[in-house]
């Protein structure tokens, strides 16, 4: 079920139990065997959202991004190596607006994502709205703040967290977390937007034949797809 945004203003403190503990554990465990090939091969990780901040739920994926990776290849290559079988390669823009990504999913739970196209400041700050952790913070069990899809700031605490709404405190929130308030404006107008109208789904979700590279796959969506080719532009 997907989370709605809050508006409460006050704030709750919530208690992790045992099972909690394990299983943020076992998802940052994972993280890290992930973004230990990458670094291996030069390709620095951060791995964003719950398993960040540490708010972890039955449904909480692992979502790692690397950031300027030479070629898709590099990527692909340093997974295969280490015996990290891939399920599916995608190439995926949320919105006409938004960077081109490629995804390559591990399983139904696990990713590694990748710009395709130059970011936005905006859009570079989404990971930092959500919660970021590199390799190094992850392995000394560092949580981060950053915000959730109901909208609610996640601040660890050693018994788990204190959540409160963002709505109206945009400012504040941005200065909390390093990013411009641009950022976080988007991203509150995106979610109510979204609990307004609904899930529309991603505006390009291209998955690739086995035969394809990203890079290929990318050079062929813009000959036929003018927010693509806009974006390589930029």
């Amino acid at each position: 079920m997907t989370k709605k945004p809050a508006r409460r203003v006050e704030q709750l403190e919530v208690y992790y139990n045992e099972p909690r503990w394990q299983q943020l554990k076992t998802l940052r465990s994972q993280a890290i065997q992930i973004m230990e090939v990458l670094e291996k091969a030069n390709l620095p990780a951060t791995v964003h959202g719950s398993v960040a901040r540490g708010d972890v739920t039955a449904n909480s994926d692992i979502d790692i991004f690397v950031w300027s990776p030479p070629s898709s290849f590099a990527i692909e290559a340093a997974l295969e190596r280490a015996g990290v079988s891939l399920n599916r390669r995608l190439i995926v823009q949320a919105t006409p607006y938004y960077a081109v990504k490629g995804y390559i999913e591990i399983d139904e739970r696990q990713a590694v994502s990748f710009p395709l196209v130059r970011m936005h400041h905006v859009e570079r700050g989404f990971y930092q709205f959500t919660g970021e952790v590199s390799l190094e913070a992850l392995k000394g069990h560092k949580r981060m703040l950053g915000v959730d899809k109901r909208l609610m700031l996640i601040e660890p605490t050693d018994k788990g967290h204190i959540e409160s709404s963002i709505v109206t405190r945009e400012e504040e929130v941005a200065s909390l977390l390093g990013i411009s308030v641009e950022t976080v404006l988007d991203r509150v107008h995106a979610l109510l937007r979204r609990d307004k109208i609904g899930r529309t789904g991603v505006f390009i979700k291209k998955e690739l034949s086995q035969d394809e590279t990203f890079e290929m796959a990318l050079k062929r969506l813009g000959e036929t797809r003018p927010e693509v080719r806009r974006r390589l532009k930029f």
